[in-house]
């Protein structure tokens, strides 16, 4: 008895250890990108390029170490990884790459293009991973029905999963990973203008004025309930604004440095409420579309679907009472910061 039951249990272990394998070869190593061995490390009184390279380094490496386990597809978690560390690839090179000249621009476009295809299929992990989660807290008789649905989406998933592995073996990620790692390296001649611009531009601290600004001035003119897609665009301004906190923590002092941790801590608290909202829009919004497409005419889903929908926008409107009171304790972190 027990050796029949355990039997699958070892041979889903050797598959998904031979995926992993497989994924581990068709990744590039940071050595490969000539990368040093180790990963760099500045002080807090090198000048603001260097602490900018040096950020970029961690985030490129952070999206190789997730790279088998994305292709793999073992544990949603490193697609995860490897998406938020494009993100603030993408996020540190609008914010502060300045000083690297005209070829982090098109690095930022490229990295956007990597971004979405990696957001594809992160979706539909939230959207799962939350469908079943519900579905296990219905009655016995409605989860059968509950694992129908969510089988819907499993395969939109297999299949956006097989175009992000097309993604992963172009040549056009290759040569993105390879002009990010160019872009972590110092060049034999820099002018001291890359090094020394404006205040603004090279001082990290004094850069989160801009991401704050902005992230500012879109609350301001926002009505008092401001349409979803609105309140969706808040989020990603807060991420920017938190990955400019982190790159700032690498070169604030010590006094400065705990001002900056209590905003970046502030922002993982709005990120948290608006990412709620925006996790109940959209699960609401599929079920929607379920109801009118894959499920119409069974009415045991359609049944779910409804169920579900009622949840999510309760959530939504739970979310809604409670994001701006996490903003302005993200104002007030962000103006003893700077």
């Amino acid at each position: 008895m027990s050796t029949s039951s355990s039997a699958p249990a070892r041979s889903g272990k050797k598959t998904a250890k031979k995926a992993a394998g497989k994924a581990a070869r068709k990744s590039l190593s940071p050595t490969a990108l000539g990368l040093p061995a180790k990963p760099v490390k500045p002080r807090a009184s090198d000048p603001p390029a260097t602490h900018l390279r040096a950020k970029l380094d961690a985030d490129l490496r952070a999206v190789l170490k997730h790279e088998p386990g994305t292709r793999s597809g073992v544990d949603p978690e490193d697609l995860h990884q490897m998406r938020v560390s494009t993100r603030r690839l993408r996020s540190i090179l609008k914010t502060a790459g300045g000083p690297l000249g005209s070829t982090a621009d098109a690095a930022r476009a490229e990295l956007g293009w990597l971004g979405g295809a990696l957001g594809e299929v992160r979706d539909y992990d939230v959207l799962i991973g939350h469908l079943r989660e519900v579905v296990a807290e219905f009655e016995t008789a409605d989860q059968l029905a509950g694992h129908e649905l969510v089988s819907v989406f499993v395969a939109e998933r297999a299949r956006a999963k097989k175009r992000l592995r097309k993604v992963l073996d172009s040549e056009r990620y290759r040569m993105l990973l390879q002009s990010v790692a160019q872009l972590t390296r110092r060049p034999d001649h820099e002018p001291e203008a890359a090094e020394k611009s404006t205040v603004d531009d090279s001082d990290p601290v004094t850069a989160l004025r801009t991401p704050h600004r902005k992230l500012a001035k879109a609350i301001a003119v926002l009505p008092a309930e401001p349409p979803d897609p609105e309140l969706h665009a808040l989020r990603i301004k807060g991420k920017r604004l938190r990955y400019a906190a982190e790159l700032a923590l690498t070169s604030a002092k010590k006094k400065r440095a705990d001002r900056v941790r209590k905003l970046i801590s502030a922002t993982k608290d709005l990120q948290t409420i608006l990412g709620d909202h925006q996790d109940a829009v959209v699960a609401a919004d599929r079920m929607r579309e379920l109801v009118r497409g894959a499920a119409e005419g069974n009415a045991r889903i359609g049944f779910i679907a409804g169920r579900i929908a009622e949840r999510e926008l309760v959530k939504r409107l739970d979310t809604r009472a409670r994001w701006r009171s996490a903003w302005l304790k993200v104002d007030a972190a962000a103006q003893r910061a700077m």
